[in-house]
């Protein structure tokens, strides 16, 4: 088994971090809020007091942190893991970050000879606590394949996608998907709802047939139980929205629909609703149509 670092224990890192340990790994890890620290400790983990110091005393390194200042700030800041380097030390980010940044941060590290894989996850909280994770990566193959042992008690599936910055580029494919999910499903809700059919009944009728999806199966149940919780916090996908469209403008590509969900999303924020789930997007067309999706049926 492995000794590794595990920096950044939100929703989703520390539901890895604890499938880590689950499969018998010695975990080490750091986090700015501490109350997640001491409670993995309390479950068999040791506390890192920086980047530096978990790098400096592990196999592999994780991050998965909010955003690219925030990952390059750990990865190569005072007490960075940069600062941690040693001979075989492998940097694994779960993060989703800008393609350019993963291919920097990869050349950065391979200068101190450290091995780097840009490595973003799907799958949500669900997928994080059942370990059922897809992982997408980017980098050299020696180090994936030493990876793979880990993957394994993270994910269901992983895929070497290509050279260092591959792996965040299909994690922006993917959201171009996860985004355009979002949206249907509230407008499929809202027009059931405003036509006076029973939603949830829409969405028994529907799910079998060619409007099947990983969303459709886990989103709605939420939404009709009144449980807009995060999950995969709005301003999250609004941040990966934005890394889209950045790429989309660094290669020349158009992105119309893409471009309209990001709209939808800046009005979900700029209601307030930034800390909740994904999936309530929906917010934003009760505000457009004046109803709820909690109301009861119009006579």
């Amino acid at each position: 088994m492995a000794k590794v670092g595990y920096i950044g224990l939100g929703i989703m890192g520390s539901a890895i971090a604890r499938n880590l340990m689950k499969a018998g790994h010695e975990l080490i890890v750091h986090n700015r809020s501490q109350a997640i620290v001491r409670q993995l400790v309390s479950e068999g983990a040791t506390a890192a007091s920086s980047p530096k110091e978990a790098a400096s005393q592990v196999d592999f390194v994780f991050t998965n942190l909010p955003d690219t200042p925030d990952v390059e700030l750990v990865v190569l800041g005072e007490n960075g893991i940069i600062e941690g380097a040693h001979a075989g030390l492998v940097y694994i980010d779960n993060s989703t970050i800008k393609p350019e940044s993963a291919r920097m941060l990869y050349e950065q590290l391979k200068d101190r000879g450290i091995q780097a894989l840009d490595a973003p996850v799907s799958g949500g909280d669900v997928g994080a606590r059942n370990g059922t994770l897809t992982i997408m990566v980017g980098g050299d193959e020696d180090a994936f394949k030493q990876a793979e042992p880990l993957f394994s008690a993270m994910g269901k599936a992983w895929v070497l996608v290509g050279e260092a910055g591959a792996g965040q580029i299909a994690k922006a494919c993917n959201q171009i998907i996860v985004g355009a999910q979002m949206a249907a499903l509230a407008e499929a809700l809202i027009t059931a709802q405003k036509a006076g059919v029973d939603p949830m009944r829409m969405v028994e009728a529907i799910k079998g047939g060619a409007a099947q999806m990983w969303t459709l199966d886990v989103k709605p149940p939420r939404l009709f139980a009144g449980n807009r919780n995060p999950g995969f916090k709005a301003y999250m996908q609004h941040k990966d929205l934005g890394i889209i469209m950045d790429t989309a403008r660094t290669y020349g590509i158009p992105l119309p629909v893409t471009a309209v969900i990001m709209q939808l999303y800046t009005a979900m924020l700029e209601q307030g609703n930034r800390e909740l789930d994904n999936s309530a997007l929906i917010s934003v067309y009760e505000s457009l149509t004046g109803i709820h999706l909690d109301e009861p049926l119009r006579e």
